[in-house]
């Protein structure tokens, strides 16, 4: 199973490209995802280490570091899940003298690695703008919501 670290990061920068009044804090992230302000701190490090976002230290909060039109999924999959990290792992231990076995995990690993490849590739075509966008194509109207 991949963790959640993914859509808690996409869910950090959706908040902060959708944020006009600038309280991007993480007791305010927290709070929209669900978690506590330590884990949005931690991954929040990890979005400012890869360059997508600015942290500032107490009320400050946080902000994108470049245009939402120019931050990719990929961007935000790359942050959190490093190159050398594999999506799907494979188990090592197969018995050699097996014919079968000493074939297993190179087999696997050349078809997860494509299968990576085409999500990291798909990834890459949709942008936090677009993300923020479809946000608020969701969200329903003053008139509707008053109504």
């Amino acid at each position: 199973m991949i963790a959640t670290r993914f859509s808690v990061a996409t869910h950090i920068l959706l908040l902060i490209a959708s944020d006009s009044a600038g309280d991007s804090t993480s007791a305010r992230l927290a709070w929209s995802i669900g978690t506590n302000p330590v884990v949005v701190r931690r991954i929040a490090g990890q979005l400012s280490r890869a360059g997508l976002i600015s942290v500032q230290r107490g009320p400050g909060g946080a902000s994108l570091a470049r245009p939402a039109t120019q931050i990719t999924l990929r961007d935000i999959w790359r942050a959190i899940h490093p190159e050398k990290e594999k999506l799907i792992g494979v188990h090592r231990k197969t018995n050699a003298e097996c014919p079968v076995g000493r074939q297993v995990p190179d087999l696997l690993r050349r078809r997860y690695d494509r299968a990576e490849q085409a999500m990291i590739a798909e990834l890459g075509s949709s942008t936090l703008a677009d993300l923020v966008a479809d946000l608020r194509d969701d969200r329903p109207s003053a008139s509707v919501a008053a109504g």
